[in-house]
């Protein structure tokens, strides 16, 4: 069976081709997005392999059923870049990654924290450069600082566990309550209290009608002056906007991002020979107190072993029998 992946990096023909060996599953690599542009060129395929900013609209998903496509295979956990109806009626099945490594994004947004806190990407800088004074250096002690987690899923839970044996008391909201973190004193309080409580508030919530942005003007006015934000979940659960206003007012008073709501345009790609071509992107960057990464929360060993290795297994399983191992549920 031909499965072609789109957005393809070296790691992804990597770690594709030494999990698919025995498969029979014939991949071919293109390094193109999926786009109304670039759709052709998966002519002849059975399964179409795809990434977190390829376009699986309707518009791409009726070029795909019209060349043949019966899958569409994701590549990660979200699937709001899915028009799911528009599958449903072409009669294709979609497969995701449902868990990769929660570890993986946890401990990067606690790398993002630990790094806005004791400023060590300046300190490096000022080093380099012989400069060895603290000024502007200054942190604070993780311990007994409150922690807001918005969303205890896999990764939620994984990074509670993290605070907690930093000493912060951890609270969260999700509309459903885990027992474990429970167990682990977490504490489980309405938004707006987590909001006005915490000294830093980390996302983790997936990206659905109810939680587009979510952290608004109005969220951002009941949150702690000064407070840490951390987005490691999907870009739009911020409004970018609001976050500058935010920054300005000195309301947010760092900012850690692995995500943004526009990312499609940038992340993934090398610009250092191009410019920003995003305005609001580049606001961002010029505050000392904001530190973004570029979608790279999943990039480990463990992860990319895990994702290739169900990407597999959905394919494996649609060719045998006709439905994935992880189909996502078509909308009632």
């Amino acid at each position: 069976m031909r499965v072609d992946v789109f957005s393809t990096k070296p790691y992804d023909r990597e770690f594709l081709t030494l999990l698919a060996q025995g498969s029979g599953l014939d991949f071919r690599f293109h390094e193109a997005r999926l786009s109304k542009e670039t759709v052709a060129i998966a002519h002849g395929a059975k399964v179409v392999c795809a990434f977190v900013n390829d376009d699986l609209g309707a518009g791409v998903i009726g070029s795909l059923a019209a060349m043949g496509v019966a899958m569409i295979a994701l590549r990660c956990a979200g699937y709001n870049h899915v028009d799911l109806i528009a599958a449903r009626d072409a009669g294709i099945k979609v497969a995701r990654v449902p868990a990769y490594s929660p570890h993986a994004v946890a401990e990067h947004a606690v790398a993002l924290i630990l790094t806005l806190n004791r400023k060590t990407h300046r300190a490096f800088n000022r080093v380099r450069e012989g400069n060895f004074a603290l000024d502007g250096l200054m942190g604070f002690d993780m311990h007994d600082k409150v922690v807001g987690i918005v969303g205890t899923g896999l990764i939620g839970r994984v990074l509670a566990r993290i605070m907690s044996g930093f000493g912060c008391k951890v609270l969260a909201f999700d509309p459903q309550p885990n027992a474990e973190c429970k167990s682990l004193g977490v504490i489980y309080v309405p938004m707006d209290e987590l909001l006005k409580r915490s000294n830093i508030i980390t996302l983790h919530c997936p990206l659905t009608p109810a939680t587009h942005h979510l952290i608004n003007d109005d969220a951002i006015a009941a949150m702690k002056h000064g407070v840490m934000l951390i987005n490691t979940s999907r870009g739009a659960v911020i409004d970018t906007r609001a976050v500058i206003l935010g920054l300005k007012s000195g309301r947010i008073g760092a900012l850690g991002l692995d995500v943004y709501e526009e990312e499609g345009d940038l992340f993934f790609e090398d610009l250092s020979g191009s410019y920003i071509p995003d305005d609001i992107f580049a606001r961002l960057l010029t505050f000392p107190n904001v530190l973004i990464t570029g979608h790279q929360g999943f990039f480990t060993q463990e992860a990319l072993t895990a994702i290739a290795t169900t990407t597999v297994a959905n394919v494996v399983a649609f060719a045998r029998e006709g439905v994935p191992m992880h189909p996502v549920a078509y909308p009632a």
